[in-house]
């Protein structure tokens, strides 16, 4: 039977979602889980990566499970054998041929900012503190020109031209603004190594009247200079995978 899992998690004391040598990304967490509910090895497939610090809403991902138990059983198991960091929100039966990664539509992420002289503790690990005046119509304009098929090399952190194409269509983006809380969401088929972080990190620096909009949009008609500006992991999640 396949499962596919909807899984909620805490980025900040992992090594991102991937499967990494120390055993401390997220992977690694569910995978342990499985084996001790299971007694041998899964191997879990995710729809993508998130990096070190980025949080999820809701990432997806799929494995082959063998026995008895019902997804009701696998959901309440594997929370049971997983950190509070770390939640299970639903398992369910999915198609034969069903592929957590290669079946995805596309991806909405969200970034928060918090634009105040001071950060609440509470919000420590959970938001990109900018404590200087920002304009919220030049991160609006700013935000909006990412919008549609570009060339984001520029806005990418690949390395060693592992990918070949470096289009990709941003299907919509919405900034808004509750008091001092802003955030910025994009909606897209898929997104490059970094480049919803360095998106976000473009828009809060054209707000900030450090940047301007043109140029911005000028790196996007081809692969000119690296953005180096990238926004901190702790502001950014994975809101929903689409299929």
């Amino acid at each position: 039977m396949k499962l596919k899992l909807s899984i909620a998690y805490d980025g900040t004391p992992f090594a991102g979602w991937q499967s990494q040598a120390a055993g401390d990304a997220v992977q690694d967490v569910i995978e342990r889980a499985l084996q001790k509910i299971s007694g041998g090895r899964i191997v879990l497939h995710g729809s993508g990566r998130t990096d070190a610090g980025v949080h999820a809403l809701e990432q997806c991902a799929h494995f082959d499970g063998e026995g008895p138990l019902s997804p009701n059983d696998w959901q309440r198991a594997l929370n049971a054998n997983l950190p509070p960091t770390v939640r299970i929100l639903q398992a369910e039966e999915a198609a034969a041929d069903f592929h957590a990664r290669f079946d995805a539509k596309g991806k909405i992420y969200r970034y928060v900012v918090r634009n105040a002289p001071v950060l609440s503790p509470h919000e420590v690990d959970r938001v990109w503190h900018v404590p200087h005046d920002l304009n919220f119509e030049w991160l609006h304009d700013a935000a909006k020109i990412f919008e549609g098929r570009h060339d984001f090399a520029a806005f990418s952190a690949n390395r060693g031209g592992t990918v070949r194409d470096t289009h990709r269509t941003v299907r919509e983006v919405s900034v808004s603004q509750d008091g001092t809380l802003l955030t910025l969401t994009f909606e897209g088929e898929g997104f490059l190594y970094k480049m919803v972080r360095m998106m976000a990190g473009a828009a809060v620096r054209a707000a900030l009247g450090r940047e301007d909009v043109e140029s911005l949009r000028r790196r996007l008609v081809g692969p000119g200079p690296r953005w180096n500006h990238v926004a901190p992991a702790c502001g950014l999640y994975l809101v929903k995978v689409l299929y």
